[in-house]
């Protein structure tokens, strides 16, 4: 979609499927989280410990293939300006391992939305799904936020 339309509470369609432009995912970003996080679990950080535990090498970390949910969801660029507050995911399921080399996109799917209590907000529920190049879906969850109204 085009960077400069948002997608506002009236303008949210239950049904509706986004697609993110792809992202190659680097080794380089699983150290960049470990160093950012703290988390430097060696199935993460050491080749060897993560083929002895049954993975083609190094993973990257599961919240990190979350973080990429809602980055590649602002590539899209579509709620930018119109979305305000996340309130929470739900149904979080890591299917699979993300490998440095692995290409990426996201499925944005529109769910549901209701009006708020307070003027000019809605709530508003999207299922993102991380899916690799050859289909296979490594993170999933349902994210709950805060959708303005179109400005007048």
């Amino acid at each position: 979609m085009d960077s400069g339309k948002q997608i506002w509470l009236e303008d949210f369609v239950p049904g509706t499927v986004l697609t993110s432009p792809p992202r190659l995912v680097t080794i380089e970003d699983i150290d960049t989280w470990a160093a950012l996080t703290g988390e430097r679990h060696p199935v993460h950080m050491d080749d060897a410990f993560a083929q002895a535990a049954g993975f083609r090498g190094r993973v990257a970390h599961g919240l990190f293939s979350l973080a990429l949910v809602e980055g590649l969801k602002a590539e899209i660029g579509v709620f930018e300006r119109s979305v305000i507050a996340s309130l929470g995911w739900n149904n979080v399921k890591f299917s699979a391992p993300l490998y440095p080399g692995d290409k990426v996109h996201l499925r944005l799917t529109l769910v549901s939305k209701r009006a708020s209590s307070k003027l000019g907000k809605g709530i508003a529920e999207e299922r993102g799904v991380l899916v690799k190049e050859d289909g296979t879906e490594v993170v999933s969850g349902d994210h709950v936020i805060i959708l303005l109204s179109r400005p007048e």
